[in-house]
């Protein structure tokens, strides 16, 4: 792609995201959010792979689908409060439709359907974009809207795609899908806190993204795309491999790694509002994430010779780490000691 375009579709990603986190009127956040879907689309279709293409095209459907259904949403409770504010959403008709546009938009069951298949179409760059950045504007407008919202609605999709994400996850040998059922799941622990304490959910999306980068961009630097792949990365970058490792089992959630740091925070805030039941149920449903985050970390650190000419020129090209991924790698596995600062704050 040229390098002007690839600038002019990263700064309209920037200005749209800013436009909608930044907004109080529903015509402007729904102007934003246009612009980071017309943005996306030439970078998740730029390789002009028919399977691009056929992602682009499902994205374009489905985050116009949510748009229009934003849009009607606001109109319909502006018609009956004549309030055009995102914060005086009062109109029950208005706040379910808004649940379902929000829902499409992160790909929260039951409509998730749509975004593993975006996700295994895209490059790894632009799955990273799809999985943290394009995230931050529907979970900004969930985050204004949450006090109006039905918190039994967002629960029941928070557990549903807990276990969905999970379960899918398990089967899996793209790990490109695997990480989307992975943003499904974790999207599911920041869905059922947003009505009790939104900080945590912001908490929980912070550092997942950063977690989810750092794998990325070590994926995108051993070129990796399948575990068969994977497995034959091990003595290419052996150093890269193990910082990889630990990224996983911190995405999964595994103590004393950064990933446990909201997931113990999102159980202490559901047992204090008396939800210990739906925290019980997250906390077992998770044991499904931890399985495929445990399958992918073991494909990462074993040895096998490799068995293709295309893998035996991987085998034989060392990787040295960039700055960019050991900084985001540290952070990923190394931040839970200064846990107590961050409870404090929130």
């Amino acid at each position: 792609m040229n390098p002007q375009a690839k600038l002019v579709f990263t700064l309209s990603l920037m200005l749209g995201t800013t436009i909608t986190i930044s907004s109080n009127h529903w015509l402007t956040a729904w102007t934003g959010l246009e612009i980071n879907t017309l943005a996306i689309l030439p970078l998740i279709s730029k390789s002009h792979h028919p399977r691009a293409i056929e992602a682009a095209t499902k994205y374009f459907l489905v985050q116009a689908t949510a748009s229009a259904l934003v849009l009607f949403s606001s109109m319909t409770n502006a018609w009956d409060t004549g309030q055009w504010d995102i914060t005086q959403l009062t109109h029950p008709a208005s706040c379910l439709i808004l649940t379902s546009a929000i829902a499409m938009k992160l790909g929260l069951v039951p409509f998730h359907f749509w975004f593993p298949e975006v996700l295994q179409g895209s490059p790894l760059t632009t799955g990273l974009l799809l999985s943290t950045f394009m995230k931050l504007p529907p979970i900004a407008l969930l985050f204004m809207t949450s006090p109006s919202l039905n918190p039994m609605i967002l629960t029941a999709m928070a557990i549903l795609s807990v276990a969905l994400g999970g379960w899918m996850g398990l089967n899996q040998t793209q790990i490109r899908k695997i990480l989307a059922f992975s943003s499904i799941s974790h999207l599911g622990w920041m869905t059922v806190i947003i009505a009790y304490n939104p900080k945590l959910t912001l908490l929980n999306f912070y550092l997942y993204s950063l977690m989810t980068a750092a794998v990325f961009l070590t994926l995108n630097s051993t070129k990796a795309l399948n575990l068969s792949t994977l497995i034959t990365t091990w003595t290419k970058a052996p150093s890269l491999n193990t910082m990889l490792l630990l990224t996983l089992l911190s995405l999964a959630g595994l103590p004393p790694l950064t990933g446990f740091l909201p997931k113990w925070f999102i159980i202490q805030e559901l047992t204090k509002e008396d939800m210990a039941t739906a925290a019980t149920i997250l906390s077992l449903l998770s044991l499904l994430n931890l399985f495929f985050y445990l399958r992918l970390a073991y494909c990462a650190t074993i040895t096998l010779p490799p068995h293709t000419t295309n893998q035996m020129k991987q085998w034989r090209t060392s990787k040295s780490i960039s700055p960019l991924v050991a900084i985001l790698i540290t952070t990923s596995i190394a931040m839970l000691p200064i846990s107590p600062l961050i409870l404090y704050s929130v």
